[in-house]
């Protein structure tokens, strides 16, 4: 994969809603299980659905790339509103 978009919120209660929701690790295993070039973190920080504090999963997702030596700029994350172009000139 070039580019995977994991979703890293909306993943409190674990007992609930892991079935459905991955949390920061799951998406930062997820990334190395498809050989991602490179990650966007989604579904997160928009809207309260779960438990966690909003900003937790972007918090979560440094805490996981850090212990997975994995770098920021290969799996990364958007603020609500924020844009990045990704075409290549």
């Amino acid at each position: 994969m070039r580019l995977s978009l994991l979703p890293i919120g909306a993943y409190e209660p674990r007992w609930f809603m892991q079935a459905v929701h991955l949390n920061p690790m799951d998406a930062v295993n997820a990334h190395q299980d498809l050989q991602s070039a490179q990650s966007l973190g989604i579904h997160w920080g928009t809207f309260q659905l779960t438990f966690e504090p909003r900003e937790e999963p972007k918090q979560l997702l440094r805490q996981a790339l850090k212990q997975q030596n994995i770098s920021a700029t290969d799996f990364w994350v958007l603020q609500p509103g924020e844009s990045r172009s990704l075409l290549k000139r």
